[in-house]
């Protein structure tokens, strides 16, 4: 035991922080106990994966952070909150509030962290830096990623550590969040906790290297490996990983070698684990082997450890009665934290509409502009107003954008806050989610639309849904901008309109522009807004010409724009296809037949209140939209005039949309597969 002696000595432990560290890690492990036993007995629903067996991995990092250090963590994240958390409540009041909070969220209650929203695979204490843990294997990296790169430009002097298992050392979050945060040199640690197996699967059948750690030199970052069931060693390593980020050398990578007392879940029975392998594993439990060279060391008496271990019984049965006697979050509060508070106010719609018919007009104080001249200028005025604001991206640095939309912008702000990304659809969107968490307002560009699911689950599944979670305690003011549509001949992989997919989600907005004036406005508005905005262009729209304010303007979310007022059929649309149905209309004039144009602008928020005065005074619905027929927007909208304006309606609702076929490159096809305006008119004289 000497070797541990003397390692004892070099950390320069006080007595008193030594018997803390032994006591968080006796907390987690009879919190997890607890927790299993409550999930037995049905108390607590759901999956949970337990830490039991990890702590020291946990609880020797979380001794080396500041307080204003940041956490990302897992699904198998109470011990991460559970240590840091205890580092940075130093009363026994304290500490047990927090260990209160964490024991109700698990239960689903609403007293707890996330108000019962996220539970155990998605408990966050954010007030404490801990961004919160993830349900999807590897879904945190790029988000920490993100986090790293706000201490960045922020220059906070902030380092973030990066939980996961060995098991997402396989996914691609991993290897282009390493990708990045080494060519950024990123102050963020990323920490695997190597316990042998993903699920069932052993590392050794899932994992070409013989040390995950060693795939940090592919990437130029530097590595290590420790002993995960040594917390001073774990301290030690930590401590060295975290004093290379912080000093500006960029990311580092430590493995911790670990074992899981417990299956993957509670239902798991660990038939791919033999008992002789536990038994062994178990001679190195971290708790009374660091309990043991306490008392060698003369650190510690028998009696104070004993005493150690009582008290922590008594924090964890009063966090399990607290949690059991805490109500359950009331039904009616089911909506809640979905969405930030907007900025805008009644005054501001006005406004906006005021001014919107100054420029349909061409009045004074207005100028004419390209449409993605129009996107430009906002991210410009929004930079130079708001230093948090910065764009991040593939191609939209020196060469532009792949449109032209951030012409410019390179040369007047430079490198640091317009960045060129490599092609890494999801980390451009899983480090925008954590750059917005910490305070900064990331404007990033996803080429084509087409590109959007591969980073779906780091903008759905942790942007959109971060805030609800987290029981309303974060904010992601973030903006993906994007471009889709058909016409320039690029095929399938080029050409889709895939909006549909992004007002499936709730959390996130989404908006499509159809006019300079409307590319503008709503742009400044994305940026400025708390919430994540799918913000989609048309490829065929760059070009055009339209009137824009010189003066300072927003267009707020969810006000429809009528286009052209008519009094014999509504037509409901967005994008390219206000402009084709426009022509419709001024075709069908000619005849006599008088149609009102919606532009809806933004597909979530949705104005039904435009929607609702207009069938009243037409009584005849088309929706028209350049997307696939099945699933489209333009269905959604259909069950809803349906639903909520049936009484209205003299005519079913037909919808003009795009084929259901992949977008053909060859022109005539293509031609096909979009709503032309002739297609337009014959929907209109459906429903006549």
């Amino acid at each position: 035991m000497g070797k541990d002696v003397d390692l004892l000595k070099k950390t320069g432990l006080t007595k008193a922080k030594a018997l803390d560290m032994l006591q968080q890690m006796w907390e987690i492990r009879m919190f997890e106990d607890t927790v299993y036993d409550l999930l037995g007995k049905n108390l607590i629903r759901g999956a949970s994966h337990l830490y039991a067996g990890q702590e020291a991995v946990a609880v020797g990092a979380m001794s080396t952070l500041r307080e204003d250090d940041l956490i990302t963590s897992t699904h198998r994240g109470h011990g991460h909150c559970h240590a840091r958390g205890a580092v940075l409540n130093t009363t026994d009041e304290e500490r047990q509030t927090h260990y209160n909070k964490m024991m109700a969220e698990l239960c689903g209650r609403s007293t707890g962290y996330c108000k019962g929203r996220g539970g155990s695979m998605h408990i966050a204490d954010v007030e404490h830096g801990n961004l919160g843990a993830t349900g999807i294997v590897g879904g945190n990296i790029p988000v920490a990623t993100g986090a790293a790169l706000a201490q960045k430009l922020q220059g906070t002097g902030r380092v973030v550590l990066c939980f996961f298992g060995d098991g997402a050392s396989n996914t691609g979050n991993f290897h282009e969040s390493l990708n990045l945060a080494s060519l950024w040199k990123l102050p963020v640690v990323y920490i695997i906790e190597n316990n042998l197996y993903g699920m069932s699967v052993p590392v050794s059948c899932s994992t070409c290297t013989p040390a995950i750690a060693t795939r940090g030199a592919a990437y130029n970052i530097p590595f290590d490996i420790v002993d995960g069931m040594d917390v001073l060693a774990v301290r030690e390593a930590v401590g060295r990983a975290i004093e290379h980020a912080r000093s500006g050398n960029g990311p580092f990578l430590l493995e911790c070698q670990t074992y899981r007392w417990y299956g993957h879940s509670r239902s798991d029975p660990r038939a791919y684990r033999t008992k002789e392998e536990e038994a062994e594993w178990k001679q190195r439990d971290p708790i009374p082997n660091f309990a043991a060279l306490l008392v060698a060391e003369g650190v510690a008496t028998e009696e104070e450890i004993d005493a150690i271990e009582a008290k922590v019984k008594g924090e964890i049965q009063v966090a399990t009665d607290f949690a059991l006697s805490s109500p359950l979050p009331p039904a009616e509060e089911l909506e809640l934290y979905v969405y930030a508070p907007s900025f805008w106010t009644d005054a501001d719609v006005a406004h906006e509409k005021a001014l919107r018919e100054r420029v349909r007009n061409g009045g004074p104080g207005v100028k004419k502009v390209r449409y993605w001249e129009a996107l430009r200028d906002a991210m410009r005025e929004e930079m130079l107003r708001d230093p948090q604001v910065f764009l991040m991206g593939e191609d939209i640095g020196l060469y532009g954008g792949a449109y032209g939309a951030t012409r410019g912008l390179f040369d007047e702000f430079g490198p640091e806050r317009v960045r060129d990304t490599p092609i890494s659809e999801a980390t451009i969107g899983g480090s925008a989610v954590g750059a917005a968490m910490c305070g900064m307002r990331p404007v990033a560009e996803i080429m084509y639309v087409d590109f959007t699911p591969l980073a779906m689950d780091q903008i759905a599944n942790q942007g959109a849904k971060n805030r609800y979670m987290f029981g309303g305690k974060t904010k992601v003011p973030m903006v993906i901008r994007t471009e889709g549509g058909a016409g320039r001949g690029i095929a399938a992989h080029h050409s889709q309109s895939l909006e549909s997919l992004w007002t499936h989600f709730p959390g996130i907005y989404v908006v499509m522009p159809s006019t300079p004036y409307d590319a503008k406005g709503l742009l400044k508005a994305a940026i400025r807004d708390d919430n994540p905005v799918m913000f989609i262009e048309h490829k065929m729209l760059y070009g055009i010409e339209g009137f824009v304010p010189e003066e300072d303007y927003i267009i707020p979310f969810g006000v429809a724009d009528v286009k052209r007022e008519g009094s014999d059929v509504t037509v409901v649309t967005y994008s390219q296809m206000v402009h084709r149905s426009l022509k419709a209309a001024e075709k069908l004039a000619e005849e006599g037949i008088d149609v009102e144009v919606i532009d809806l602008r933004t597909l979530k928020p949705l104005d039904m209140e435009t929607i609702a005065a207009s069938v009243k005074k037409t009584g005849r619905v088309v929706g028209v939209t350049e997307a696939y027929r099945v699933n489209s927007f333009i269905s959604e909208l259909a069950a809803r005039i349906q639903e909520e304006l049936f009484d209205w309606l003299d005519a079913p609702i037909v919808r003009v949309t795009g084929a259901d076929a992949p977008v053909p490159m060859s022109e005539s096809l293509e031609n096909a597969m979009v709503p032309s305006v002739d297609a337009i008119i014959a929907g209109i004289r459906k429903v006549l």
